[in-house]
């Protein structure tokens, strides 16, 4: 039997000193609840707790009163001025998110900063932190003109919702108690350490980590690993802990890289455990998922049931009437025109559309064909143009390319910055959006953006000429445009108008996007302006982001270099890539917890900055041979899915604790518990610009709540999804390849074939004691298929190698028809 607590500012009770602190408790023993009808909702008491079932009919915004009480079920005002701090013991089924607004005598609730939680399966105590959110959003109610200012000691009691913005719960939500001012009992002390592990999958003949985190220092830590039947495989100790800075915490290590045997395992020690995958192919899923996202985020179309299943929705933003903004009017465009802009993809949380955002976004996803032709040219993605005469995810690429191509004036070639309402949308489905939408201003960012993507674009599409006569050519003449314009305005930076309030991406300082734009037209068109425009003293290395483009014009003349000798200092460019790689590389190896992660890595879009991290890895690895960068890349990998300062999976759908409550209209409106997945949240940021509760602390690498609320930690955007699409299939590329799992550069090897020196610095000798007289036909490639030289040899007859530049190639000769390759590295 609980002991009856209401304790007041004008009462105190005997009975615990924690209750004697208390301004009001109630833990449902005393037979009394103030609680009005809930349209989709049972309320009751039932053994002492406060328990709320829904039904799972509950419309959006489904309020539940509760009223503060005597004990008796007389109704009392409570003051809670000095200490406005609401505490729950609470559990919920399914994870639902409990949403609680104190209420005041006039009506007002605390709404304009929502305060929630996301409840467990088992009981937890939630601290509810009112004192920077005591006001009322005019959301509807007695409030007429926001903000107005609730009195927190006048408080008439408190108002619930349960997924508020889609309603819909079913389950059972349980509060043992709540109270205000201080909570009726201690939370029970932490567990002495967590385990932080990959909970998608371990990949066979790969490195594999556990971290074992704590917030003191720990010794060694036992352990066992047991397979399915319950049979030890793996025993021993964890490293003794370090302290790893970016989560203020201390992190041990295991490493059972040795254990290559797929299935599903369980490591235990005295404290936890966790049960892990480890596969041959174990990012195959998750490889799908990261590229679907981008049709699940498609403007202009509905998602079909056969396609998107329960994310299925309605036809939404045709924008085939977007008007002209005053800040881009010209006179033959003048404001108010009417101009057509379909497709394209929401650029994040919100509806809107952004050609800066889109730049890095669709170059990535772009560089990941050109870079793995073969792979995406077998890849098969759920989208409509499925089976079609292009690669799918050039279809998905295309539906954001046309609404580029939309977005630049034909009149001069500038390109609009942006097309969006002039507001944020509330939480509603693309269908239900009835706002007028805008082309706000020209840009020379704009434009650069737009010049490097749509010149990248063209090369590709070259090679599909006969499946779409014309466009490869179009693409190329909207660059050369669009450059043309910014070279003369190059100054013209974006301005957000008065009348706009959405995002901005201003960038003030665009050199590195000249440089970017001018290094992809002259890849593409060979046209000696842009080699002479491209300032390569300036070009930096580093991880790219989309206000730092100069690494991905690294990347790209990288890739090209075996086309562009002669014409640039390719050394230079090579030391550029291989020098931020060698950092990162390093911050693995001497990180506590083992990832390229530092404090200063963390901000908006942290994991946007982990997956380009990955990109950069591999493409050192592309380039020298050194396998040590590729196995940097799979170790990075495992922050993203879980192993990191948070214990969050952050790719939603995926991993055993996943962000449930994205700031994603799209998830948190269609009605649907779980989110769309696939998705990457934006990740840790000590920034908190969105003054979310919730967050556990400021701590750089842990600065993070799984709440709608939260868009600075919890925002899912196409610039940080494209990288993490590029870096899981690249890594699924390497693992089904079998390429360079620390083993020999001669696997693949069948009858005699041998070659000679690797690696090698000029003369290939290809060796065969079975060699037939008549030559055999032989090609060279790199490693992402690239034909670099083929021909024909005979027997022990050496291929010069000496004008190729350095790097990982494959041989392959075809015997009898069917080509056996061998992998080799050109010093």
């Amino acid at each position: 039997m609980k002991v009856s607590i209401c304790v007041f500012s004008f009462l105190i009770l005997a009975s615990t000193i924690r209750a004697q602190e208390a301004i009001y408790g109630d833990q449902f023993d005393s037979g009394a609840l103030l609680v009005g009808e809930a349209t989709g909702y049972q309320v009751s008491l039932e053994n002492e707790t406060f328990r709320i079932i829904g039904t799972g009919s509950a419309p959006a915004w489904s309020a539940i009163r509760y009223d503060f009480h005597d004990g008796s079920g007389s109704e009392i005002v409570v003051n809670a001025a000095t200490t406005p701090k609401l505490y729950l013991k609470a559990k919920g089924e399914n994870r639902p998110n409990l949403r609680v607004d104190f209420l005041d005598n006039s009506g007002y609730v605390t709404n304009q900063n929502a305060t929630t939680v996301t409840l467990e399966e088992d009981y937890n105590i939630y601290e509810l932190d009112y004192t920077d959110r005591l006001l009322d959003g005019a959301f509807g109610g007695p409030c007429t003109t926001a903000p107005c200012v609730v009195d927190a000691s006048q408080l008439l009691g408190l108002i619930f919702f349960i997924n508020a913005p889609e309603g819909g719960y079913e389950g059972n939500v349980d509060i043992d108690w709540l109270s205000i001012g201080t909570p009726l009992e201690e939370a029970p002390p932490p567990a002495a350490y967590e385990i932080r592990y990959n909970q998608v999958s371990y990949l066979t003949n790969r490195k594999k980590i556990i971290s074992i985190v704590s917030a003191n220092a720990t010794g060694e830590v036992p352990y066992q690993i047991l397979d399915e039947e319950g049979r030890e495989v793996r025993s021993g100790t964890s490293t003794a802990s370090s302290f790893w800075a970016p989560s203020q915490e201390y992190v041990a290590s295991i490493d059972f890289s040795d254990l290559n045997i797929v299935g599903t395992y369980r490591m235990i020690t005295e404290e936890a455990e966790a049960t892990f995958q480890i596969n041959d192919d174990g990012y195959a899923e998750l490889s799908k998922a990261s590229l679907k996202y981008f049709y699940f985020n498609r403007a202009s179309t509905s998602i079909s049931e056969a396609l998107g299943g329960e994310y299925a929705r309605p036809f939404g933003h045709p924008d085939d009437e977007v008007r002209i903004h005053s800040s881009a009017a010209t006179a033959n465009r003048p404001v108010g025109t009417i101009i057509s802009a379909p497709k394209g993809w929401y650029d994040a949380g919100d509806y809107n559309k952004y050609i800066v955002n889109s730049g890095i976004s669709t170059y990535t996803l772009l560089a990941a064909y050109e870079h793995y032709q073969d792979y995406y040219n077998a890849f098969e993605m759920q989208i409509p143009e499925k089976g079609g005469d292009l690669p799918d995810v050039l279809d998905e690429v295309r539906w954001n390319l046309e609404w580029m191509l939309a977005m630049q004036d034909p009149d001069d070639g500038g390109v609009y910055h942006k097309l969006t309402g002039l507001n944020f949308s509330g939480i509603i489905m693309p269908h239900q959006y009835n706002f007028d939408r805008y082309v706000v201003q020209k840009t020379t960012a704009a434009a650069l953006n737009f010049a490097a993507v749509t010149a990248v674009a063209s090369r590709i599409f070259e090679e599909f000429e006969l499946v779409n006569p014309g466009f490869s050519a179009s693409l190329l003449e909207a660059a050369k445009k669009a450059y043309a314009w910014a070279k003369a305005n190059p100054t013209t930076y974006y301005q957000q108008p008065s009348d706009v309030r959405t995002g901005t991406y201003g960038d003030g300082n665009v050199t590195d996007e000249f440089d970017w734009a001018a290094a992809e037209l002259y890849i593409t068109s060979e046209d000696n302006q842009f080699l002479t425009d491209l300032n390569m003293g300036q070009l930096r290395g580093g991880v790219p982001a989309w206000p730092f483009v100069s690494p991905l014009a690294i990347i790209s003349l990288n890739h090209h270099r075996n086309s562009l000798e002669g014409d640039i200092d390719l050394q230079a460019i090579e030391e550029k890539l291989v020098s931020t790689a060698n950092q990162l590389k390093s911050s693995i190896e001497t990180s506590a917890m083992q990832v390229a992660m530092g404090s200063n890595n963390f901000f908006w879009g942290s994991n946007g900055e982990a997956s380009n991290q990955i990109i950069i890895l591999i493409r050192a690895y592309e380039t020298t041979g050194d396998s040590s960068y590729l196995e940097a890349a799979y170790v990075g990998m495992d922050y993203l899915l879980g192993r990191n300062g948070t214990g969050y999976c952050f790719v939603s759908g995926f991993g055993d604790k996943s962000p449930l409550n994205p700031h994603h209209r799209v998830s948190e409106s269609d009605g649907v518990d779980a989110p769309v997945p696939g998705m990457v949240a934006g990740g840790p940021n000590p920034g908190q610009q969105d003054n979310c509760s919730g967050y556990p602390n400021n701590n750089p690498a842990s600065s993070y709540v799984d709440d709608w609320c939260s868009y600075a930690s919890n925002e899912v955007t196409i610039n940080w999804n494209a990288p993490l699409a590029y870096a899981i299939n690249a890594l699924r590329f390497y693992q089904n390849q079998g390429t360079d799992r620390v083993t020999s550069v001669q696997e693949n090897l069948r009858s005699s074939w041998e070659i000679a020196p690797n690696p090698v610095a000029s003369q290939l000798q290809v060796i065969n004691s079975t060699f037939l007289n008549n030559p055999i036909p032989y090609q060279i490639s790199s490693i992402s298929g690239k034909v670099i030289a083929n021909g024909r040899i005979m027997a022990n007859e050496p291929i010069d190698l000496s004008s190729i530049l350095p790097g990982l190639y494959i041989f392959t000769v075809f015997e009898a028809g069917s080509p056996i390759s061998l992998k080799f590295i050109k010093q």
